[in-house]
């Protein structure tokens, strides 16, 4: 019997994603992108070695990068997101700009970063003080801290676990703790929750609703960031990064700029 197929699937745009080996949270960041767009997901190798600044340098090494850009090249992504947070800050803005650059070389499409992302999505929002959540050990917040610095913004409060290990086992609970404690009493612009391997996606409006500030995280700015450059926009309702009404109610810009 003939089965004759009328339409089949509709036209897809590509974002590439490079992720570190560890990297848990694939459902995340689809969770963020509208339908028309699809995923392509590869990680740099497999390093035995524990969440810190060393392993931050090792999986944003420059040649690693372009090995995982190179894969990518043959399902013909738009734009190629490098999704790490501490891989894209250990080494300052000029790291950050250079681990964009590499991937950006490799794979002759533009490239986006979690760490530029983040300093993009403050600026959008007209952050200049910020508490900041992170999963991580003193050092690599610490890190952090002087990135955000190095990017005109100041840090008005932190909070973090010190894992170095399965952090994307962390509860929603938690990290609406540690967003409590980062805020306190300091009342930044804004709330940055760090590490693309903690998962924020349904925590973010709640926390906007309660602190009643922005809430941004690393997937999240990731997201909007890649798909930004494609013409797209990230799915989510009640973020305000993403939702202008949103953004209008915490006193962000209505409109990105």
């Amino acid at each position: 019997m003939d089965v004759t197929f009328l339409g089949g699937p509709q036209p897809q745009r590509g974002v590439g994603v490079v992720a570190p080996f560890d990297f848990a949270l694939d459902r995340e960041l689809w969770r963020w992108t509208p339908d028309d767009v699809s995923l392509h997901l590869t990680r740099t190798p497999y390093v035995p070695a524990e969440v810190s600044l060393d392993l931050a340098r090792l999986v944003s090494e420059h040649q690693t990068l372009r090995e995982a850009s190179r894969a990518l090249v043959a399902v013909e992504p738009e734009v190629i997101a490098y999704a790490c947070a501490s891989g894209s800050f250990v080494d300052g803005l000029a790291g950050q700009r250079a681990v964009a650059g590499a991937v950006a070389g490799a794979a002759g499409v533009p490239a986006v970063t979690t760490s530029g992302a983040m300093l993009e999505a403050l600026e959008t929002l007209r952050v200049r003080r910020v508490a900041v959540v992170t999963p991580y050990t003193r050092s690599v917040t610490d890190a952090l801290a002087a990135f955000l610095a190095e990017g005109g913004i100041t840090v008005t409060g932190r909070a973090y676990l010190g894992l170095t290990r399965l952090i994307w086992r962390v509860s929603y609970r938690e990290v609406m703790e540690m967003a409590r404690q980062a805020v306190g009493a300091m009342r930044p612009d804004a709330l940055y929750i760090s590490c693309t391997n903690l998962p924020t996606y349904d925590v973010i409006p709640q926390l906007e609703a309660e602190l009643r500030l922005p809430v941004v995280t690393a997937n999240q700015v990731t997201m909007w960031s890649a798909l930004r450059r494609i013409g797209a926009g990230a799915v989510g309702r009640y973020q305000a990064l993403l939702d202008p009404a949103a953004r209008a109610q915490w006193g962000g810009a209505s409109e990105p700029v």
